[in-house]
């Protein structure tokens, strides 16, 4: 984790820049490249009746990390969604709370028993 929905860019420009984009990320994140996800769905976008051309947001669901972080990760994400040649990102930041979070049907803030 974290996991990125992105909307409004294609999925050919998301496989070019997700390898560096997400080298970046670890290393703002201080984790191994292996705990992000990024989900590319189909959109259609509709303003007044009219299909109208999709505008990059994405949403970023994570464990909360603090504001330099989260910064430094919005700027991150900005920078390489406009090398895809768009003028304007959007992003927002889902928290996380780890007693909501279950894996394999356990609270993730729990602590987790020792064998043995």
């Amino acid at each position: 984790m974290p996991h990125l929905v992105i909307r409004g860019v294609s999925m050919e420009e998301m496989k070019r820049i997700s390898k560096p984009l997400v080298g970046e990320l670890a290393e703002i994140c201080e984790c191994g490249t292996d705990n992000f996800t990024f989900e590319v769905p189909h959109s259609t976008f509709i303003f007044d009746g009219e299909e109208i051309p999709a505008f990059p947001l994405i949403e970023v669901k994570w464990f909360e990390r603090g504001q330099e972080t989260r910064d430094r990760f919005a700027q991150s994400v900005t920078k390489h969604i406009m090398s895809t040649g768009v003028d304007e990102v959007e992003v927002v930041f889902i928290p996380f709370s780890e007693s909501a979070y279950y894996i394999n049907g356990e609270r993730v803030g729990n602590e987790r028993k020792q064998d043995g």
